[in-house]
């Protein structure tokens, strides 16, 4: 019979190296998204029911486009952070694999999407 304390059932068993990074990167994030989150929705209330032309000329001045790429983008990354987050916790082997590089690979296509928009909109 083996007598293992705690400590010796960890030893070997290794750590990601990453799990502080991980958590301050998704605090970060989230503690931007509270201020950011208010003016976006402040600056895309006023360009909400415009027409194009005015919500174009509207989002071509540079303080609402800024505010709206922050928001995305800051956004975007708190989304795969998470979402990598939940994918470790919930599956593992290939699937894991396949799972991470699938969301990151969403997130990085949809800010670029997103940023595309914005500046496309803002010139």
């Amino acid at each position: 019979m083996a007598y293992l304390t705690d400590r010796k059932r960890a030893v070997g068993m290794g750590s990601a190296k990453s799990g502080t990074a991980h958590h301050w990167r998704m605090m970060v994030t989230s503690v931007a998204l509270l201020p950011l989150t208010v003016l976006f929705i402040f600056t895309f209330g006023v360009a909400l029911g415009m027409p194009y032309e005015e919500a174009a000329a509207y989002y071509g001045r540079p303080v609402p486009a800024l505010i709206a790429l922050l928001t995305l983008t800051v956004g975007w990354f708190h989304f795969k952070d998470g979402v990598q987050a939940l994918i470790e916790d919930y599956t593992g082997g290939t699937t894991r694999k396949a799972l991470i590089i699938g969301s990151i690979c969403l997130s990085w296509a949809a800010l670029a999407a997103s940023a595309l928009a914005i500046v496309r909109i803002a010139l």
